[in-house]
């Protein structure tokens, strides 16, 4: 799967594609344009959504739902709103809103 708008990645999804185990991956980032309408469009799809939220003690998220503050980064900061689900492995996903990349990124 490669996102739309000439993304440079793609994910791989699939039997036997990888030695490890269902649910062993953990931390796999999505970057979204806009965190509100991917939650929405996930959960119409039926997804158990978590967020969005934001980290109340900086701009990146800490593991667990430690300094997890409910909606959106209150400055709306790119790269400070995220959302996190499971996939049917038991893998977990970060989205992560990315509206203006850092440079060199």
């Amino acid at each position: 799967m490669t996102p739309g708008g000439g993304s440079g990645c793609s994910i791989l999804f699939g039997t036997g594609v990888t030695t490890a185990a269902p649910g062993s991956l953990q931390g796999l980032h999505l970057v979204v344009a806009d965190i509100e309408r991917a939650v929405a469009e996930l959960r119409e799809r039926g997804v158990e959504v978590q967020g969005p939220f934001h980290d109340d003690s900086g701009v990146f998220h800490h593991a667990g739902t430690a300094h997890r503050s409910a909606g959106v980064h209150p400055q709306r900061a790119s790269y400070g709103s995220f959302a996190a689900f499971a996939d049917p492995d038991g893998n977990s996903w970060f989205l992560q809103e990315v509206t203006q990349r850092l440079p060199g990124r």
